[in-house]
């Protein structure tokens, strides 16, 4: 058993019910979990009582203390393929056919190396727990390699076994293609293998056929129905869904159908599932969304990366949409810092609507932390309270960035210039700690990981 006690915060904003930001906060972890939350003086009062003294004291004077925000969709193989020339300027369809030629040399070393450079940047930036949706599993690369990534580092995981089964076109090298009988049979590998149902759980498998236009629509629906065998096991469902208009096209084309019709022929709404990007999601879609739970990961950066358009966050959450954020993969961003990504979700939704005032920071932080939690159907992270996952972040306030920000230091972390985090505990333990992640090589993974991307790029 072990004690952390984390002290004097400027500010400790719980992200509770009542979004109750405290001054001089503390917060007691025992083991994993955290055991109370209050000021310092009430925190200390309880230890003296119980006539515990703490393992580890974490003083955090002139900090902002959060809940660890939340990633609902990334794709971290792409760390290895930022900035390629001939896709800085293209839409999604030519992006991807510009992305396709490097895939078929990436290797199982690659996989991990690029999960766990991704993995470092979201933590850095105030991520504790993150999706990612693999689809390309070349030269036998596997989840396990990102999975193995995860693990090495600490981050709480929800891996997504990704696919892709039809080749239209071919445009796609025959190595990312997979039959859909080897799909399942690995889908349920990695279920049986990693998934982890209990509560504080730090591994649970997703399955995430890549979009409805990479599989069979038969297998759409198959995959939800395998999802949903396990019962309350909380397997869930993910897709990319209505990021460009052509997806409109395509299901009115190939099946005479609706995005919304689509989504319930084929099984794909339910409070399990949740879709990435929704831009082009129309008011009735909203509705089902809203009616049936469905949530959806919101990526405004690559969105606006890729100019495929501003999703209608507001309308979305005013109907009462699950709505998380997701930083998408590093290759249509860039980057991976999901602070930025909050303060991007703000400002993006006040120039699509021309309205200052149709999102707040603290709304943005909000969509980053308890939005994401009810995306990923979780309600033990999110929020800093009693029984709730010691997943949580401390930043410096003392930064030339926040000079000035004092007047509301919580507003300032989304206003503000990103930064990155000084303190992120992650499931009780302490992973990054003034700044840095003491457990890994940067210089040897930065390395490795622009040796790898040279490789590629010479193939």
């Amino acid at each position: 058993m072990t004690l952390l006690f984390a002290k004097n915060a400027h500010v400790l904003a719980t992200m509770d019910a009542t979004r109750s930001e405290i001054s001089d906060g503390a917060l007691l972890v025992r083991d994993n979990v955290i055991e109370i939350v209050g000021t310092t003086d009430e925190v200390t009062a309880h230890l003296q009582q119980a006539g515990e003294t703490p393992n580890e004291i974490l003083n955090l004077k002139d900090h902002v203390v959060l809940p660890g925000l939340i990633n609902t969709h990334h794709h971290m193989s792409q760390s290895m393929l930022r900035a390629v020339p001939t896709a800085q300027n293209a839409g999604l369809i030519p992006w991807i056919g510009a992305l396709t030629k490097y895939w078929i040399h990436m290797t199982p070393e690659m996989i991990y190396s690029s999960a766990l450079v991704a993995m470092a940047e979201l933590i850095l930036s105030g991520c504790t727990t993150s999706s990612d949706h693999l689809y390309i599993y070349p030269n036998g690369s596997r989840m396990d390699d990102e999975i193995r990534a995860a693990q090495e580092i600490g981050m709480r995981f929800h891996p997504g076994r990704g696919s892709i089964s039809l080749n239209e076109g071919g445009v796609l090298p025959e190595d990312c293609v997979e039959t859909e009988p080897d799909i399942e049979r690995d889908t349920i590998r990695l279920i049986d293998t990693y998934h982890q149902a209990e509560r504080f759980g730090m591994m649970r498998i997703v399955v995430a056929p890549g979009s409805p236009f990479s599989v069979s629509h038969n297998f759409m629906r198959d995959s939800a129905r395998l999802a949903r065998s396990y019962g309350n096991k909380g397997v869930r469902l993910h897709t990319h869904f209505l990021e460009i208009t052509e997806d409109i096209l395509s299901l009115k084309a190939q099946l005479g159908l609706t995005p919304e019709e689509y989504l319930q022929e084929y099984e794909w709404v339910g409070d399990d599932v949740w879709h990435a990007h929704c831009v082009h999601l129309s008011d009735t879609g909203i509705a089902l969304f809203s009616h049936t739970g469905t949530g959806v990961a919101h990526c405004p950066n690559s969105n606006m990366r890729l100019g495929c358009g501003i999703a209608p966050i507001p309308k979305m959450r005013r109907a009462g949409v699950r709505v998380g954020l997701g930083v998408d993969g590093s290759a249509s961003n860039d980057g991976g810092h999901i602070i930025a990504e909050a303060r991007q979700a703000m400002l993006l939704a006040r120039v699509g609507a021309q309205d200052a005032a149709i999102m707040t920071a603290r709304e943005a932080l909000e969509i980053g932390t308890l939005g994401g939690a009810s995306v990923l159907g979780r309600d033990d992270v999110g929020v800093l309270a009693p029984n709730m996952a010691a997943d949580f972040i401390a930043i410096n306030l003392n930064r030339l960035g926040y000079a000035g920000g004092m007047h509301d230091p919580v507003a300032a972390v989304i206003l503000c210039t990103p930064i990155t985090v000084d303190y992120s505990v992650i499931n009780g333990r302490v992973i990054v700690r003034e700044g840095q992640i003491a457990s890994l090589d940067f210089d040897m993974m930065i390395e490795r990981q622009n040796r790898h991307a040279l490789q590629l790029a010479q193939a």
